[in-house]
């Protein structure tokens, strides 16, 4: 297995700035005493968002990734156009229901309960290396559960890469098991 130490893409400064100044802090949301890390000025900015897009690009193309997927909700809003930069496909992972066609799904635990997503049968292969992308890493739950979907229809796991991981909430922990050596990026850590 490789090193599990944590990784923070080597980011430009100049770039680190760009993005660290466009994520904004939202206290109380969406309920009282979450520290909520808004990311649409980020996408709003178009030189923030093509600079993110590019490194997020970047490591997709260095992971040898066939396919990115992207979670719902923020997710599909960075791998899509990484997808396109990196000449790669693009499967959604999404809450239950909001696919057609047959589906699989994976349910993971949250801290009072449980919850699924879905991913369509057949938009990965075993010929494919698949990339993870979202906004954020917390608990790692949903980034856990959208690896196992990955396993499941049979595609080798490339990495997952995020913009942000949120340390206190120790989501890299969790997911290290699923991601059985696998790179975890994170361009920002707080």
């Amino acid at each position: 297995m490789t090193d599990q130490s944590p990784v923070t893409r080597a980011v430009p400064t100049e770039v680190r700035e760009l993005l660290v100044g466009r994520i904004r802090d939202v206290p109380d949301f969406p309920k009282p005493g979450v520290m909520f890390k808004d990311i649409t000025p980020l996408l709003a900015d178009p030189r923030a968002f093509t600079a993110l897009t590019e490194v997020l690009a970047e490591i997709c193309r260095e992971s040898g990734a066939t396919k990115v997927v992207g979670l719902e909700a923020r997710g599909f809003i960075l791998a899509a156009p990484v997808a396109v930069r990196a000449h790669t496909g693009f499967v959604p992972v999404r809450k239950p229901g909001k696919l057609p066609g047959m589906t699989l799904a994976q349910s993971y635990d949250l801290e009072y309960g449980s919850t699924a997503i879905e991913m369509q049968e057949g938009g990965l292969t075993p010929d494919d290396r698949v990339l993870v992308i979202d906004d954020v890493l917390a608990t790692g739950g949903t980034a856990a559960a959208a690896l196992q979907l990955v396993r499941r229809s049979g595609a080798a796991v490339a990495g997952v890469a995020v913009l942000l991981e949120l340390d206190f909430l120790a989501g890299r922990e969790r997911l290290l098991p699923e991601l059985d050596g696998a790179p975890l990026e994170a361009l920002l850590r707080v």
